[in-house]
């Protein structure tokens, strides 16, 4: 690829050679500016059907909600009978169908998607059929994803009327090129889309490793029916494990636990240090930073946190009550009183990490989530019942090596996570410089599609 810098602002007199001066920015001679209207046609979908006895056909209904932020195709969607066709005169629109929000919050969500399949659509999506002898579909997808419809809608309930939409401009190079720049674009995004299902299958093992691991123990699953058993209020364990709780082994001072800080004023302008709080913990035991508060640091240096530290949400909605996460970060944190500190006081007969998994896959088998006392809007879970947490406990050795198993199947979704992240950068980069001939690709990749063109 060559890349071209310069910014929208220049002068025609400044253009590099073979480029001119558009609505859009500099654009190259051999592009044009086209409305969306021009090379697709625009509609919008129906009523929604109402009532229990329109749903549970075959014909897929698609929803604002089905579209996925980041998304390439619809893969979701509800499904209606022949009579909620009928009763509400839906329009099928066909595969190759551009579709987004065009009223309400959504719009600012700016998601775009392709229907895989012929797919009935809700009135609040708009629909653009690509006018194939003019366009390629897939260009026209990531030059919608790469305009910003809703940026100067007020804020309340914003709208995209039809009309507005039909006039959206939009970049234009040669047929060649666009399936060029598609082809690109479309490898990147395949390239992401591989590593999340990597991702998936990485956490599903992770479950499954975490279900034979506490059952068994760290044995391979071809010996595990040679382990002696014995049957627990915890379901099956080796015979040489002891059931304890984590009252017990707070009594022996194995272990420390102390709820958090309460939060008085936080501020996100980084002031004081930073406060931790349910929402920061995720959903696969790690610790997000994506919207950090801070609070002035307490005098009481028990509500420090300290590396090996597990943080457990006592109170949040029913379904995140009882979430952890173990803490490794660098620098001071203190936490929400929405969450408990379990510090591991002797290391020679705990296991920190092996403790922070078995509390999380507790808590993804719902075990813990029974212990919440239920209340208006979120459920809580105080000191002393969290003191009656049921804990199976092996040899430290053997503590030891399954936390060193699944340590090694977490750093490989962190791997594959920062694949992910390097790849959704690239593609933002790529989309922007592409759509804005900042980069161009090279002349002998794009004559490989001129010859598609010429064999259709």
């Amino acid at each position: 690829m060559t890349e071209l810098s310069k910014t929208n602002t220049q002068e025609p007199d400044s253009l590099p050679d073979g480029f001119k001066m558009t609505e859009l920015g500099p654009l190259p001679e051999g592009w044009d500016v086209v409305r969306l209207g021009e090379v697709g046609d625009i509609s919008a979908g129906g009523s929604a059907p109402q009532g229990s006895q329109y749903f549970g056909g075959i014909h897929p209904f698609v929803r604002v909600q089905h579209l996925d932020e980041d998304g390439y195709e619809v893969r979701r969607y509800d499904l209606i009978t022949d009579e909620a066709v009928r009763k509400y005169r839906l329009r099928l629109f066909p595969p190759g169908t551009i579709v987004f929000p065009k009223s309400g919050a959504s719009i600012r969500l700016e998601k775009r998607a392709i229907l895989t399949r012929p797919s009935y659509l809700v009135s609040h999506l708009c629909a653009v059929i690509p006018k194939e002898e003019q366009v390629d579909g897939t260009f026209l997808f990531f030059a919608l994803k790469s305009i910003p419809l809703a940026a100067k809608k007020a804020e309340g309930y914003p709208t995209l009327s039809l009309a507005e939409i039909k006039r959206t401009a939009i970049p234009f190079p040669p047929l060649p090129e666009q399936r060029a720049i598609a082809y690109v674009l479309r490898a990147v995004q395949q390239a992401k889309e591989a590593t999340e299902g990597v991702i998936a299958a990485l956490r599903e093992l992770r479950k499954s490793l975490m279900r034979h691991l506490f059952t068994y123990g760290p044995v391979p699953l071809a010996q595990a029916d040679q382990v002696p058993m014995q049957e627990t209020e915890i379901g099956p364990l080796p015979a040489h494990w002891r059931v304890v709780r984590l009252g017990d082994l707070k009594k022996q001072k194995v272990l420390w636990l102390k709820n958090g800080f309460p939060q008085g004023k936080f501020n996100e302008q980084g002031y004081g240090i930073p406060h931790l709080r349910p929402f920061n913990v995720t959903d696969d035991g790690r610790i997000s930073l994506s919207q950090i508060k801070y609070v002035a640091p307490s005098s009481d240096d028990r509500y420090w946190l300290s590396k090996g530290d597990i943080l457990f949400n006592n109170t949040n909605s029913e379904e995140l009550v009882g979430k952890v996460a173990y803490f490794n970060l660098d620098g001071k944190y203190t936490l929400s009183n929405h969450m408990t500190i379990i510090r591991v006081q002797n290391p020679k007969k705990l296991n920190n990490i092996w403790l922070a998994y078995w509390l999380l896959h507790l808590w993804q088998r719902k075990h813990i989530q029974a212990l919440a006392r239920r209340h208006v809007n979120q459920a809580s879970i105080s000191l002393a019942r969290l003191d009656t947490i049921p804990i199976p406990l092996p040899p430290l050795s053997e503590q030891q090596e399954i936390a060193r198993i699944l340590q090694a199947v977490d750093r490989k979704i962190e791997a594959e996570e920062r694949r992910k992240q390097a790849l959704e950068a690239l593609f933002k980069t790529l989309l922007h410089d592409l759509m804005t001939a900042r980069r161009r690709l090279p002349g002998e990749f794009i004559a490989r599609f001129a010859e598609e063109t010429c064999h259709e």
